[in-house]
């Protein structure tokens, strides 16, 4: 056991646990009442709101499956930088509407703005159940960035003593959301990415000083590694698929539950909107993380004897914790890897406190008891994200590791579902519910029989077009199927007249004029 990595990375472990206790009593709020627990009484400035977001988007699994992405698939891992600036001006435009309406109506999820838009309870529950199922696996796999972590500082992962770290870092994680919230996440979530800048600023210095600098890095990269594999004239090879996934895991990124809980707690529609302005530094951050990949290859951490049990176990997830282990003295490797520890636990606490407003709200409060009050509607919620997160536990300790990142897989295909329903609302009643009912199921069904196909592998999925073989992610192809059957469905409505929804918002209710 590293000794003085282990005692490090436990003082910023009970440092990051008296934080999310105190969280309680930072900006005082009734925590009985749902928008006060779940969304932090959507009192949260500029400067939190990009520390929460942050640390809701940048996870523990993007600081070990990037790099890890790069090492061994190469220049297709850079897909990540692309798409995390996509997303920011359409953020830009698209969710202050969603936080206009959802602040006057007092809505929690995006669920409960797409149930009053098109007024069918069925259309918000499929939303809900999207969210959820596809979160499930999102917060298994931060479980993944703390096991590579208890693993690389020495301990056993195997068997009962080997998961009992685990457990104890969840089961402290559950008493201090349970007790406070969203604010628990939000406060360290400033921690959290202090200690990445940090330890990504270090790294990106002294590796590079020790290998020679970065010419001598890129020059012991094998060139297959280094760019993307051309077109011909019979296929588009790389290109296609990375354009598809940088566009395909943008649109989804701020459909999750998680991202959406974070844009609700914000206090106005500008600080949304200076945050999507101030969050591509974080893209920065990942662009350096993801040369730590090419760093890895570079530095032949793989062949190293000392580390070949790890790379059995986790495969090219260790890249990153073998460089600062291979690189680092142990008070350093100490605070990079709390910086991942952490990292998993913020996002985590994030998903279980989504998953639990959207069962809440559009579930029970739905179909169960219509008649909760707000202590009610509370202690569900809180009971409910204990029970996410012992689900969560249960899933990465009883199923193998591949099946977590294969869902996963699943989810972004799964949540891109709900674009149609939520980004299309904020703008247009023109698409009738019982269309993008049927548009969403289509949409389920082709990318799930595409994954499948895939065998749970990948999500690249090749169609042929022309004599052309087009490789694409199986989420942009699944949204396209999505989007045209909720057209003709609602079109056919339209012709046939049958009577649509009613609508519970206001034109009046789309422009962000609240103050704040």
């Amino acid at each position: 056991m590293n000794v003085t990595a282990t005692a490090v990375f436990i003082l910023f472990f009970l440092g990051v646990t008296v934080l999310g206790f105190f969280a309680a009593r930072w900006r005082k709020g009734d925590l009985a009442h749902l928008e006060e627990w779940g969304l932090g009484g959507r009192r949260f400035g500029t400067i939190v709101t990009w520390f929460l977001l942050g640390g809701d988007l940048y996870t523990a699994y993007t600081f070990v499956a990037v790099p890890a992405l790069v090492f061994g698939a190469g220049a297709t891992g850079f897909f990540a930088l692309p798409y995390t600036i996509l997303i920011y001006p359409f953020a830009f435009v698209v969710f202050p509407k969603l936080w206009a309406v959802a602040k006057r109506h007092q809505y929690v999820t995006s669920a409960d703005f797409v149930s009053a838009r098109y007024g069918s309870r069925m259309l918000g529950l499929a939303i809900a159940v999207t969210g959820i199922v596809a979160t499930m696996p999102y917060i298994a796999l931060q479980l993944v960035g703390i096991e590579v972590v208890i693993g690389a500082l020495g301990f056993d992962t195997t068997g009962f003593v080997g998961d009992l770290p685990l457990i104890i870092a969840f089961a402290i994680l559950a008493a201090y959301t349970y007790t406070s919230g969203l604010r628990a996440p939000a406060m360290i979530a400033v921690v959290k990415d202090i200690l990445i800048y940090i330890t990504i600023i270090v790294a990106i210095i002294v590796i590079p000083a020790q290998m020679g600098g970065f010419g001598h890095i890129f020059g012991a990269v094998p060139p297959a590694k280094l760019l993307l594999k051309s077109p011909d004239a019979t296929s588009l090879n790389g290109y296609s698929a990375y354009a598809t996934l940088a566009v395909g895991s943008a649109l989804a990124l701020f459909l999750y539950p998680h991202s959406v809980t974070a844009i609700l707690s914000s206090s106005s529609g500008n600080t949304i909107r200076r945050n999507m302005a101030m969050l591509p530094a974080y893209s920065l951050v990942l662009g350096l993380l993801a040369l730590l990949g090419y760093m890895a290859l570079a530095s032949g951490v793989k062949d190293m004897p000392e580390f070949a049990p790890y790379f059995k176990a986790f495969g090219p997830n260790f890249a990153v914790p073998a460089l600062f282990l291979h690189f680092f003295p142990s008070w350093f490797v100490g605070v990079a890897f709390a910086a991942i520890g952490i990292g998993a636990l913020v996002p985590a606490a994030i998903m279980s406190i989504a998953a639990a407003n959207l069962y809440t709200r559009n579930i029970h409060k739905e179909f169960i008891n219509r008649n909760m009050n707000h202590e009610q509607e509370t202690n569900i919620a809180k009971l409910v994200s204990l029970i996410v997160k012992v689900g969560a536990v249960a899933f990465i300790l009883g199923l193998p590791l591949t099946y977590a990142i294969q869902l996963q897989l699943l989810g972004g295909i799964w949540i891109i579902q709900t674009l149609p329903a939520i980004v299309l609302g904020l703008y247009t009643r023109m698409l009738d519910y019982r269309g993008l009912l049927i548009g969403w199921a289509a949409g389920i069904a082709t990318g799930t029989w595409m994954a499948i196909s895939l065998q749970l592998k990948g999500s690249i999925f090749t169609i042929h077009l022309f004599g052309m073989a087009i490789p694409g992610y199986a989420a942009v192809w699944s949204l396209i199927v999505n989007l045209v059957v909720a057209i003709v469905v609602s079109a056919l409505v339209h012709v046939v007249g049958m009577q649509k929804g009613a609508d519970r918002t206001r034109p009046e209710d789309y422009l962000d004029v609240v103050e704040g």
